[in-house]
């Protein structure tokens, strides 16, 4: 971890630690996490009314629950991020339907090309990705949502998911070989 990484999370522990106290101090980890958590919960229900409420109910759970928080090397980010996947469980086993997410905002890099000939490729691979991945089980969705959007570390993929370090990097192991699998073979999962 260099240096400005561990500055951060001294910082955030000591909000954190602020938090359980003091309002004010939950509401600057509220500004600082609350685009991140909606983000998350958009792209898995692809309904700004069901992100507003799910981000929310993510909030007051922290709220309710900052004075039990200990940091165990897991960022609080990533406690967040337990509890935002948590409700997502319950809302999809309460709907009783497959979830999907909808990555159509989503770019990959190069597709922004000024040949047209290019552009269209490009967008048509991405378009066949993001298919691709719209199918995948949810747990693999999650894992890559945090890995490539959020840019976490797999200990903090981890601990949002429930699974050791080991786990996740076999998940995402097996999930970028099924995923080049399937692109490779040019056929549906």
């Amino acid at each position: 971890m260099i240096l400005w990484e561990r500055m951060e999370h001294v910082e955030e522990h000591l909000l954190v630690e602020q938090a359980k106290h003091d309002p004010e101090a939950f509401g600057r980890l509220y500004r600082r996490y609350v685009d991140r958590i909606y983000n998350y919960h958009y792209r898995h229900t692809g309904n700004h009314s069901d992100a507003e409420d799910l981000t929310s109910r993510t909030f007051y759970r922290a709220l309710r629950g900052i004075g039990r928080y200990r940091y165990r090397g897991i960022s609080f980010q990533a406690w967040l991020f337990r509890i935002a996947h948590n409700l997502m469980a319950n809302l999809h086993r309460d709907r009783s339907r497959k979830p999907s997410v909808p990555l159509d905002g989503v770019s990959l890099p190069g597709s922004q090309l000024h040949d047209p000939h290019n552009h269209v490729e490009a967008s048509e691979a991405q378009d066949r990705l993001l298919a691709v991945i719209d199918r995948l089980p949810e747990d693999r969705k999650t894992l890559l949502t945090l890995k490539f959007v959020e840019q976490m570390s797999n200990a903090e993929i981890g601990a949002v998911l429930g699974k050791t370090e080991g786990a996740v990097k076999a998940l995402y192991h097996r999930t970028l070989i099924g995923l080049r699998q399937v692109l490779i073979e040019g056929g549906e999962e």
